[in-house]
Formats: C-alpha cells, sequence, structure tokens
C-alpha cells in the first residue's frame, strides 16, 4: 500500500474497502493489526461514525477523526486511509463532518422514501404519481426500455415499473442530489477531493433491477461523483448476525447488481450492516470482482463487551440486565429479530455461557458461518444507553484501557476472519 500523511484521510475510489466503525475511539489499533493479519488489497477506512451513533454516544466529528487517526498512527499504520460521515441527512451534517476531514460521504434520503409504494395497487400507483410526476421528468425516458445486463438479465422499464419507482424514490432522488452539489460546493471551497456513497438499503423490501438502474442512472446524469452504492439485497441482513438466506440466490442476485455497476459506473455495490455476514462475503467478493465496500458498525463495540466479559463478569453482567431492560425501546431503528424472551436471563448462565449466548465465541459457531445468537442484537441495540450512561459507559471505557492487549486481540481476531472471507476475487 502506499504511503501517505499521516494526518490526512484520502478518498480511495473504486479500490476494495472495509468501513470499521468504531464507537468508543479506542478500538483503531485493533483494527489496524486485523489489517495486517488478513493482507490482501483491501484498504480501510478506520474513521467511521454516522450521525446517528455520534449523537448516541455523545461523539463530536472531530473526536471521532482524532481517535481513529491517533490511534492509526500508534498502531503504525503507513497505508491509505479513508474516512466515512455516515448517514448524512442534512446540509448540516455535510458541513461538520466535512470540516473534521471526512473524504467519503454517505448519503442517505430514507425518509423520503415512500415505503407502501410496492404495496400499492396499480390505481394507487397512478394516482400518487399524477401528484408527483412535475418532480419526476426523468420518467418519460426510462418508459419502454429493456436492458439486457452482461449476465443475461433483462430489465424490462415498463410504465408501471417506471411509475412505482417514481412514486418510491422520486423524491429521495432529488434528496440525494441536492447534497451531493452540497457537497461539492463545500468541497469547492476546501479545495480537497471527495467520494459519496448512496445508500438506498434502509427499505423493507429489496431494491429491484429496474430501481437500482434508475436510481444511479439520475444520481450520475445530476453529476452526482458516485463512487458505491447500497441496495436492499435479498434475504435479512439484521445487525450483529450473519446473514439470513439462499446464498445462492443471493450471489445471482449480486451478480445482476453488480452488472448495472459495472454498465453505468462503474461504481463500488457496498455492504450495509455487514458486521459478521461471513457467509454472503465470498459471493459479495466474486460478484463483485472485488469492487466492494463492506461497513461495520457496532462489532467493534460487541467486542469490547467480551473485553469485559473476560475482565469483570460483574460488570458484563450488570450491562446484560441494563440492555435487557432498554432493548424494547432501543431497537426501534434496527431491523432486528431478537427478543428478550428468546435468550436466557444473565443470572441463568455462568460465566463461559454468558459470554457464548450473548456474544458468541467462534468455536462455537459452524464452520463457514458467523454469529447467529439473538443475544447479540440485545446488546448491539443498546450501544448508546450503555456508553452514555454515566457508570456503565465508564466502565466500560475503564476496563479496555486497562486491558488494551485483549482489546486487539479480540478485534483483529474477530476482523481478520472478514477481511479473509472477503479476500475472494
Amino acid at each position: 500500500m502506499s504511503q501517505q500523511s499521516k494526518h490526512q484521510c484520502v478518498t480511495l475510489g473504486l479500490a476494495p474497502s472495509f468501513g470499521f466503525g468504531d464507537r468508543i475511539g479506542l478500538a483503531t489499533p485493533g483494527h489496524v493489526e486485523a489489517m495486517k493479519r488478513a493482507g490482501g488489497s483491501i484498504e480501510p477506512i478506520f474513521p467511521q461514525q454516522s450521525i446517528r451513533e455520534m449523537t448516541r454516544t455523545k461523539r463530536t466529528a472531530t473526536q471521532v477523526m482524532s481517535d481513529a487517526m491517533n490511534g492509526a498512527i500508534y498502531a503504525g499504520w503507513t497505508g491509505r486511509i479513508g474516512a466515512d460521515a455516515d448517514h448524512l441527512k442534512t446540509p448540516e451534517d455535510v458541513d461538520v463532518t466535512a470540516a473534521a476531514g471526512f473524504t467519503f460521504f454517505t448519503l442517505d434520503p430514507s425518509d423520503e422514501v415512500d415505503q407502501k409504494a410496492d404495496d400499492y395497487s396499480e390505481a394507487q400507483v397512478k394516482e400518487k404519481f399524477e401528484q408527483i410526476k412535475e418532480s419526476t421528468p426523468w420518467y418519460d425516458t426510462y418508459v419502454g426500455k429493456s436492458l439486457q445486463l452482461s449476465t443475461g438479465t433483462n430489465i424490462n422499464l415498463t410504465e408501471e415499473v417506471c411509475m412505482r419507482a417514481a412514486v418510491k424514490y422520486g423524491a429521495a432522488i432529488q434528496k440525494a442530489l441536492g447534497l451531493a452539489a452540497h457537497i461539492c460546493k463545500v468541497h469547492e471551497k476546501l479545495q480537497r477531493d471527495y467520494e459519496i456513497e448512496l445508500s438506498v438499503d434502509e427499505t423493507d423490501q429489496p431494491t429491484t433491477l429496474a430501481e437500482h438502474y434508475i436510481i444511479a442512472d439520475q444520481c450520475l446524469k445530476g453529476d452526482m461523483k458516485l463512487v458505491s452504492l447500497a441496495p436492499r439485497f435479498i434475504g435479512e441482513l439484521e445487525k450483529g448476525v450473519d446473514y439470513k438466506g439462499d446464498v445462492g440466490a443471493l450471489e445471482s442476485s449480486l451478480n445482476d447488481h453488480a452488472a448495472i455497476a459495472e454498465m453505468l459506473g462503474p461504481y463500488k455495490l457496498s455492504l450495509h450492516s455487514g458486521s459478521d455476514k461471513i457467509s454472503m462475503y465470498p459471493a459479495l467478493a466474486r460478484a463483485t470482482k472485488g469492487r466492494f465496500h463492506v461497513k461495520t458498525a457496532g462489532t467493534s463495540y460487541l467486542e469490547a463487551l467480551r473485553v469485559v466479559a473476560r475482565h469483570d463478569e460483574e460488570l458484563f453482567r450488570r450491562i446484560i440486565r441494563f440492555a435487557r431492560e432498554r432493548y424494547d425501546t432501543d431497537k426501534a431503528t434496527y431491523h432486528v429479530s431478537a427478543t428478550n424472551a428468546a435468550v436466557p436471563d444473565q443470572n441463568e448462565l455462568d460465566a463461559t455461557r454468558l459470554e457464548q449466548v450473548y456474544l458468541e465465541r467462534w468455536s462455537d459457531v459452524p464452520q463457514g458461518k458467523g454469529f447467529t445468537e439473538p443475544g447479540r442484537q440485545i446488546l448491539h441495540c443498546t450501544f448508546g444507553s450503555t456508553l452514555t450512561d454515566a457508570d456503565l459507559g465508564h466502565a466500560v471505557r475503564s476496563v479496555l484501557e486497562s486491558h488494551p492487549d485483549t482489546y486487539k486481540e479480540v478485534l483483529a481476531d474477530h476482523f481478520a476472519r472478514h477481511l479473509e472471507s472477503l479476500n475472494h476475487f
């Protein structure tokens, strides 16, 4: 990997990349060690945080950047580093993260997506379209088109398909283009390079090939500096556990999405909620021929709790008890299926089973699969409440600061498995 200034992040372009989220600010040495162990050509994004995560952990964009970059320097990293300002929704989000030195801007126009569009009848779609057709002048340019992908798959852009896409995504496309224009203007003043990822994965239904094509085509025609697109893939991509679905069917779908990205861009396909999706990584790498981005967020926090479990069992039990109390409230913004009833109370488990049930160990997982236990989801969704609790948040940080070698090792072991599974292109 090439040398760079140790004090500035760069754009990574179409290189395969991996985002390491860090909600506490102490994880980067472990991330660096994982990169060293795994080898390969995947580029790291060490500073990565969403506005929502910053709000929940009471951290600033500058703190996120400083913690990650200082951690990388301390760990001896000399390669390129990207920086992901994740899930941006407003110009103000852009301003604060650009000022902190972020280079990779993930746009999240999900608030503008009509999540009910897939369930509308044909008559309802036409009625809704009449209300928004003035703001979707692109509609007529697609109707009647038929596209053949390099995979042999045909995309027929019928009147209903295009109309439904306009109803579902018309406002979201406008919002994304507006944010992209603002990013461009900000960086013209900063005289600094940047790149954009568009997230359309936070929907109930998978992104169809027609929707992918129209969204990406409109963004590129609108001069968005698109380097990566995150569709909603088939199957279930829940937080903190492995992929749920038919991996063979997923790879076929990924091949088609990758063919669209190649046809229009090229740009990378991005996997959000990528933590622990070990079983699908080789398929993603093969389908995209290495043109991918994987984003992980909560895993480094969960591995922090593994350090707590091994060095302060009583604190770990307190965190589990607190998480179970908070879970039903905190899970509201997440796509998860775990319930408190599905997981034994911490009082019923000894120390070994406690870690297995709430964090699970690789040795307990069938070969080729990632974590599946619902206990991880309960701990994952409650990170904000735990870290901002006056007692628990301070206690977790104290354990990590007292046992940096353990934290580095569990992170390196965990993420090296991720990275090695992606080196299949």
